[in-house]
């Protein structure tokens, strides 16, 4: 019989193991990105941007009139709280991330004042960190794998890659015609198996400018009701209207808070964008789900922010409606000169651009991508060109109205002389078409 294992004793029989002198060698390091992620196209706008930046490098002077950022300040009132408030040593701690209670009072204050829409500052109202933010991560509150969103087309893009990084399925139906989008949100949900779980619109509409009336809403509550679709409104120009023009609120439509949510922000008519505050308002279990979300990814705006943004909705409507005009200034001038050049422009009645129509022969003969990059080359104009918001933008163009009448007047003067006749690319696009 063997004797008793002992750990201790060393196994003098056992040969002896020389340490390796050298590591094995390594294989390549391959980093693997998430499917949501392998699921994102291209950037469509990389090629611009980046001839824009080699452009303005090497001191050229270009006119960009390709992303809606605006360049008018807020009000100096709200600066000044700004800086009043920062001056607050209690305000540099970490905030509330659904915001502060008097912020969101205000909130409910304007959508009361504004659309006759009562809300409940503590569970219907929650702020973000712009509206883009918020409703991505609204996104990844109400959707996963296997469920599916009805997006407008052409589309905004986070309205189609918030609902793809949540891993849902998209799919987009025209907006132009405001009746025909909701009669094929109708013929989606009797047609489609598992029925669409979200509705999501967008008017005034980014990048078309297409606007509708308060019954279009009024129906809107009446399918997302029939169909069981949860409903989020991107009301991102609320405050940018031309000629008269109320944009309505989802809100303020019947039963619109037992289906859904608007998403408002102050970056537009507040001319504060690099702020970044924007709100969600409405169904209460929505909101919930939201700041359930947002719980785990930050804690909030800076809260002198925040103060600053209660003084801009409290104080500051009279700027905002002058801001509205200036709007209509640059809109007026830029339509009036492409229709001058022969495109045929109409003039949009809210938001902060002109859809443009790329003209013959151009149209005919180079994508719409193709186009914009003609008019960054040789007129130093940039452009968004609307593939760039899925198929149903090719043949037109985005244009802000970001830079002053004289700049966009300028900006006339050169896509002009860019496509005029004689000059190199022109002729023989207008021969091919002839």
């Amino acid at each position: 019989m063997s004797d008793t294992f002992n750990p201790d004793t060393p196994n003098i029989d056992a040969p002896a193991i020389d340490s390796p002198t050298t590591d094995p060698e390594p294989a390549e390091f391959e980093v693997k990105m998430a499917s949501r992620v392998d699921r994102l196209p291209p950037y469509m706008f990389g090629r611009i941007n980046s001839l824009l930046y080699q452009k303005r490098c090497a001191g050229d002077d270009v006119i960009d009139l390709g992303m809606g950022n605006p360049s008018d300040p807020p009000d100096p009132v709200v600066i000044q709280k700004l800086t009043d408030a920062a001056s607050d040593v209690g305000n540099h701690g970490y905030s509330k991330s659904n915001g502060i209670t008097n912020l969101r009072r205000e909130v409910a204050s304007k959508y009361h004042r504004k659309y006759g829409v009562s809300l409940d500052p503590e569970g219907e109202i929650i702020a973000c960190l712009g509206s883009k933010e918020g409703f991505s991560h609204m996104c990844l509150a109400l959707m996963g794998p296997g469920d599916t969103a009805i997006i407008p087309s052409p589309y905004f893009p986070v309205h189609m890659y918030g609902v793809i990084l949540a891993s849902g399925n998209v799919v987009a139906l025209d907006v132009a015609d405001p009746d025909k989008f909701l009669s094929n949100v109708a013929y989606t949900c009797e047609n489609l198996t598992p029925r669409p779980k979200v509705l999501i619109v967008n008017y005034p509409h980014n990048p078309s400018s297409a606007v509708i009336e308060a019954d279009f809403f009024v129906e809107v509550v009446r399918l997302a009701k029939k169909y069981g679709l949860m409903v989020i409104h991107d009301f991102a120009y609320a405050d940018v209207a031309f000629d008269g023009y109320v944009p309505p609120s989802f809100l303020s439509a019947p039963g619109a808070k037992d289906v859904g949510v608007e998403f408002t922000t102050m970056s537009k008519g507040y001319n504060m964008a690099g702020w970044r505050v924007g709100f969600c308002a409405g169904n209460a279990d929505m909101v919930r789900g939201l700041g359930t979300i947002k719980g785990y990814y930050d804690y909030g705006m800076f809260q002198a922010i925040q103060i600053a943004a209660i003084v801009a909705l409290r104080e500051t409507e009279a700027t905002v409606l002058q801001q509205s005009q200036v709007y209509q200034g640059r809109r007026d001038v830029l339509v009036s000169g492409l229709r001058r050049l022969g495109w045929n422009v109409n003039p949009p009645k809210a938001g902060m651009f002109v859809w443009a129509e790329v003209p013959e022969p151009w149209k005919s003969q180079m994508s719409t991508m193709d186009f914009a990059m003609k008019l960054l080359e040789e007129g130093n104009v940039a452009v968004s060109p609307g593939s760039g918001f899925g198929a149903a933008g090719e043949g037109y163009l985005r244009m802000s109205l970001v830079e002053n009448e004289h700049r966009l007047r300028q900006a006339v003067r050169q896509i002009g002389k860019c496509l005029s006749p004689g000059r190199k690319g022109a002729d023989s696009v207008a021969s091919s078409a002839s």
